[in-house]
């Protein structure tokens, strides 16, 4: 209910900032600026603590199930791989149709140049080695901080029981805190979105969403492919099954995850799918889907990628290779702690603007049609989860005999 709420209130916030833009022109400025402001401060206040408690918390739970073994490496060599595979359509797609290209949106001051349209793909994986990752830190450079955190989390998985309990203790209660944090700034929403849409609509009007449509058929047709071609092919290819034996059991999970959105609520019922229709047995199933639930986010990760460049094009940027391969990194790291965190796409798009060097007031725009396309993105995280169960089990050798026949979970 809270998160329904929110979602009314940040319709509301947008439908009042374009009635007043629109009523009062720019003598609203004295108003609008300042809630913006203080919004996007919130929102810069929270990255980086929660960057670093949400990805070594994800990485050290991530670490103890899976134990570093055999069935590990499979299945986060899938989530990788699918996860890469949903963020280059997202790229192709939106660098072909240029969706904010020539937009006439004014989101305020944009910088002079991006650093990060200057980097080749070496620059950026020497860039990623933090030489300080307190200054690093100090300085709100993403990219270094999610490698550091990486690797930090990573080794406490290492260390013996007792200092390996404290530290995931720690961390994770550090995250919980910065999850309540994260809450109260984003319940600050709807106020922020007041203000950046009734200062973009007193400076231009109504012309500045045109584009807003385009991208949000750019998404959605990302979804589509992935969902639709690059899944099935997964299966075909690897797996060695046919798609439609396996899909054929996934409607309940399918349409929970579309209405509520969440990977973990429908956890159940893609267990269910996965076990009773494709044959899975528990063993895999039960350790892949809760796995699958908390990294793999396909759907999320090739939102996040369209909308950066979108944003991008939006301010008359062209990014470089390695501009847009600090996208497609980002997204892919960064997506091990977007699962538990409230109203994520808000979070982690935040995050990516963060790390490529454009400014958060993007955010505003997106937030116009980010709840539909939540729906969708979660929808294809489940179907990404699910087939993953399914590719692993037949990596470890099971037949999966009898997909696509009627059968209750054991």
């Amino acid at each position: 209910m809270k998160r329904l709420s929110l979602t009314r209130l940040i319709f509301l916030g947008l439908f009042l900032g374009l009635i007043a833009g629109l009523i009062f022109g720019e003598s609203i400025l004295p108003v609008a600026e300042p809630l913006a402001e203080i919004f996007l401060r919130l929102l810069r206040m929270a990255i980086m603590p929660l960057i670093i408690t949400s990805i070594i918390s994800g990485v050290v739970s991530v670490g103890s199930a899976a134990g570093l073994g055999r069935l590990g490496v499979k299945t986060f060599g899938y989530y990788i791989l699918s996860s890469l595979l949903a963020i280059l359509t997202g790229q192709i797609l939106v660098n072909i149709f240029k969706p904010g290209a020539g937009a006439n949106i004014d989101l305020g001051e944009a910088p002079a140049e991006l650093a990060a349209a200057k980097q080749s793909v070496g620059d950026l994986l020497i860039r990623m080695i933090p030489e300080n990752p307190f200054e690093s830190m100090a300085r709100g450079d993403v990219l270094p901080v999610i490698f550091f955190s990486v690797l930090f989390g990573y080794f406490i998985t290492r260390l013996d029981r007792q200092p390996r309990m404290q530290l995931s203790n720690f961390f994770q209660a550090a995250f919980d805190t910065m999850m309540r944090l994260t809450l109260f700034v984003v319940w600050s929403a709807p106020l922020g979105v007041f203000g950046i849409i009734a200062r973009i609509t007193a400076k231009t009007g109504l012309e500045a969403f045109k584009p807003l449509g385009f991208y949000f058929v750019i998404v959605l047709l990302g979804l589509a492919i992935h969902g639709l071609v690059n899944l099935p092919l997964l299966l075909t290819l690897i797996a060695r099954v046919n798609p439609f034996k396996h899909y054929k059991g996934m409607p309940s999970a399918l349409l929970t995850a579309f209405s509520t959105c969440s990977t973990m609520v429908t956890l159940p019922l893609t267990l269910q799918a996965v076990t009773g229709n494709s044959r899975v047995s528990n063993r895999v199933a039960n350790f892949v889907l809760p796995i699958g639930a908390t990294v793999n986010m396909d759907g999320t990760a090739l939102y996040e990628c369209v909308a950066t460049i979108f944003i991008a094009q939006v301010y008359g940027f062209h990014l470089s290779l390695g501009a847009q391969m600090i996208i497609v990194l980002t997204a892919l790291l960064a997506s091990i702690g977007a699962a538990s965190v409230p109203m994520s796409g808000l979070v982690m798009m935040s995050i990516i603007l963060k790390a490529v060097g454009l400014p958060l007031e993007g955010v505003a725009i997106i937030l116009a049609v980010d709840r539909v396309l939540d729906m969708f993105r979660t929808t294809i995280n489940v179907l990404s989860d699910s087939c993953g169960a399914v590719i692993v089990a037949r990596l470890e050798g099971e037949t999966l005999q009898g997909m696509g026949d009627p059968k209750t979970a054991e």
